[in-house]
């Protein structure tokens, strides 16, 4: 079994019909909740110097991706986390994560944000085993972020730690 992550662009053909399926998922989730915030996207944004688009791949076989855009100078917004619905369970969304702040630490930024939606318990788990901190309460039952004045967002943040900061003087 041979294992590696590829850079990829958002537009390669081979992407879409995971994507499809991803965006097929939230769809079933939501149904048409997120449609009133749709926001445009822009494929540069997830492409290097700035942002990034991979997929870890098993014998030549994608089975899971993730991505970062820019969210601002200092930050990367993680995005589009997605493993094989036959495969989950097993840990590759973490590697994912952790693959993507690496290389968002090798292009200079210092802290991750990312949201998830509010019937995604599997992802807030995900997130929260890899040490990000949620700006919403957990404690409460997270259909109530779908409600006003929230947006049904989940948000966390996490500050990178970049080698010369682990350094003690």
């Amino acid at each position: 079994m041979n294992e590696r992550f590829r850079d990829v662009s958002p537009e390669d053909a081979e992407l879409q019909p995971i994507l499809s399926g991803l965006f097929g998922e939230y769809a079933a989730r939501y149904d048409d909740y997120f449609s009133r915030h749709t926001e445009v996207e822009l494929t540069e944004w997830y492409l290097p110097p700035q942002g990034l688009f991979i997929v870890l791949e098993r014998d030549g076989a994608i089975i899971a991706t993730g991505a970062y855009k820019p969210y601002d100078a200092q930050t990367a917004e993680i995005k589009r986390i997605w493993t094989d619905r036959a495969l989950r369970q097993q840990g590759l969304a973490g590697r994912v994560v952790q693959e993507l702040e690496r290389r968002a630490r090798l292009a200079g930024y210092r802290h991750i944000y990312l949201t998830t939606g509010f019937r995604q318990p599997e992802a807030v788990k995900l997130y929260l085993s890899q040490g990000y901190t949620p700006q919403f309460d957990p404690s409460r039952d997270p259909e109530e972020y779908a409600r006003p004045p929230f947006d049904g967002k989940l948000r966390f943040i996490k500050t990178l730690l970049h080698a010369a900061l682990r350094q003690t003087a």
